[in-house]
């Protein structure tokens, strides 16, 4: 008897709950109850409320450090995957760890292939994900891995802004594939910062490879975390003669003093996605939301049908 498909269930870790619920909502179900117990020394245990044997499962929740974030989606899974689950996905927006992708130097770990073995361990049958810090990582899986783009959310908006004479930069060499992705659907000219780091998150020089002279700049990035090399490159590009500098970056993770140089720097305006939760408003920060790519990817995913159409570069 050929096996019957049921509704598929979606639910949330703790940190990405506004996000899952926008989910839930633009794929028409509501989101499924899950109680997290905690201990008094910090440990936790998620527990479904409901049963999920047999069904299809979507667990919403960024990786971001600190690890406690990875913990309590390794757990949602084990205890699906003890629950008899039929598949568990991890619905991954930001995945964490994912700059640790290689051994840049002697004695260090590669901690996003790690992170992907104990994804699988735990049970994960897939997973979806968006703007990767590397594309290679999805070889880290033997599982399938949906990688989206979240320029399906970023072109659309960028073309309302009508700019004259737009420009696209990368703020390092190693996002020069992604600017030049987006000079080509936007049709318009690319340069290139060259940075130098005196050690991680700190920048101890920056040249610009390109005339920015007279242009509206975009800078286009997979994340932004102290925000450093985006003011710097912001800065860099007005005293060049830029008109003005704008920023899209799809993760905010936006650690230590970021707010604060986001708030000091010449940059209009940094765009970015709800991929994870902003820790502080800021009058220069414009969110844009993943939820409807997500539920659209993932009502697909359920009914086998193809989502190429959200790969746009």
């Amino acid at each position: 008897m050929p096996y019957e498909t049921t509704e598929a269930k979606i639910f949330t870790c703790a940190q990405s709950q506004d996000l899952a619920q926008q989910i839930a909502k633009a794929y028409g179900v509501k989101l499924g109850n899950v109680i997290t117990s905690t201990y008094s020394d910090g440990e936790f245990q998620p527990s479904y409320e409901e049963s999920i044997r047999g069904t299809r499962i979507f667990i919403v929740g960024s990786t971001h450090p600190g690890p406690e974030n990875l913990m309590e989606m390794l757990l949602m899974i084990d205890a699906a995957k003890r629950a008899s689950a039929r598949h568990i996905t991890a619905v991954m927006p930001y995945f964490g760890w994912a700059r640790q992708d290689r051994k840049d130097k002697p004695r260090v770990p590669i901690a996003a292939k790690l992170v992907a073995k104990m994804l699988e361990a735990a049970g994960a049958t897939r997973i979806i994900t968006m703007d990767l810090h590397a594309d290679q990582i999805q070889g880290f899986f033997e599982k399938p891995v949906d990688h989206l783009f979240a320029s399906t959310i970023f072109l659309p908006y960028l073309k309302s802004l009508n700019l004259d004479n737009l420009t696209i930069a990368s703020p390092d060499m190693g996002g020069s594939k992604r600017a030049y992705a987006y000079s080509k659907a936007l049709k318009s000219d690319v340069v290139i910062c060259y940075k130098q780091r005196a050690k991680a998150n700190v920048i101890s020089h920056m040249e610009l490879i390109g005339d920015v002279t007279g242009k509206n700049v975009i800078l286009v990035d997979d994340m932004v975390d102290t925000a450093g090399t985006l003011t710097k490159a912001a800065d860099l590009m007005m005293e060049r003669g830029a008109l003005s500098v704008r920023a899209i970056c799809t993760h905010p993770i936006l650690s230590g003093n970021a707010y604060e140089k986001l708030e000091n720097s010449k940059l209009e305006e940094l765009i970015v996605t709800n991929s994870i939760p902003l820790k502080q408003e800021s009058k220069k920060l414009r969110v844009l939301s993943c939820a409807d790519l997500f539920a659209e990817v993932m009502q697909n995913v359920h009914s086998n049908k193809s989502i190429s159409n959200k790969f746009v570069m």
